[in-house]
């Protein structure tokens, strides 16, 4: 990846002027995407390569604004989108008939619904292929049933839900509550100022008083497990983690970069390995 000189998003507030920069990037036409993809997979032309990139940038802008609602800032979806479009055109074969977008979609939506659930993967979501087809379609289904705005869920949508996603009911009401009551203070603030937190854009929780003691409880012993389980990590994790998770204004992988002169890349895996990290003392001290 160091090869590709990528325009990049110092904070959600340049996010403006990193979509005016890729609109500079004119898009291809077939044939001429066919010969710089040749000219990739048969003489490793960096050139060509990075025309391939870059003029699919705007594709993962697209993809990436499709999962803001899971309070992530835009910029680092947008990033983890670009590494999945790089890998795409570092496997896309020209000489199968279609189109490198067609095949860059599922890259880019892996690589952003992996960073997804890195980043959520305190509160439980789940690994299996059943929980992450939950995960990730339960707010698309609920916004069609239109109960995106209601408190909690009716037993008869959990069942029209679960008989459309094939998943039990009882899984569904967990997975809503799980996603509605996380920890605020796991997630960044979103929008262009910064003013608008996630859980804005997220289900409010149920009002029943048994539903939000319970919640509240697993709230306070999540924040236990997660201080004890940072001990785990060493210091420049922990100030990793702290700078892109902890705080109501999150650093960017730009940002860290500079400050540990280290690739925006080395961060993002400091961070993933850390999040592991974490998600393996918690489990650990939860089984306990």
């Amino acid at each position: 990846m160091s090869h590709y000189n990528l325009p990049v998003i110092a904070s959600d507030t340049s996010l403006g002027q990193y979509l005016a920069e890729i609109r500079n990037f004119p898009m291809l036409e077939a044939e001429e995407e066919y010969m710089l993809a040749k000219r990739w997979t048969e003489h490793t032309d960096y050139g060509a390569a990075q025309r391939l990139v870059t003029s699919h940038l705007r594709l993962v802008v697209k993809i990436a604004k499709g999962f803001k609602g899971y309070g992530l800032p835009v910029g680092d979806l947008i990033a983890e989108g670009n590494i999945g479009l790089m890998q795409a055109v570092k496997k896309f074969d020209p000489e199968k008939g279609f189109r490198l977008s067609t095949y860059a979609i599922w890259w880019i939506r892996a690589a952003i619904q992996e960073y997804v659930l890195r980043s959520w993967s305190l509160v439980k979501v789940g690994s299996s292929a059943t929980q992450k087809r939950l995960f990730f379609n339960l707010r698309r289904v609920k916004q069609r049933l239109q109960a995106l705005d209601q408190r909690g869920l009716t037993d008869a949508q959990a069942e029209e839900i679960a008989l459309e996603l094939d998943v039990d009911a009882v899984e569904v009401m967990e997975m809503d509550r799980r996603m509605s009551a996380v920890d605020q203070q796991l997630n960044a603030r979103i929008g262009p100022d910064g003013e608008q937190e996630w859980i804005d854009l997220l289900e409010e929780p149920s009002q029943n008083q048994e539903v939000e003691l319970a919640a509240k409880e697993e709230k306070t012993q999540q924040m236990a497990l997660l201080t004890s389980a940072m001990d785990t990590l060493n210091e420049r994790e922990r100030d990793i983690i702290h700078a892109r998770r902890l705080r109501d204004t999150p650093s960017t992988l730009e940002e860290l970069s500079q400050v540990y002169r280290i690739s925006r890349e080395r961060v993002r895996q400091i961070e993933a390995r850390a999040m592991e990290k974490l998600t393996e003392a918690v489990l650990a001290k939860r089984a306990a």
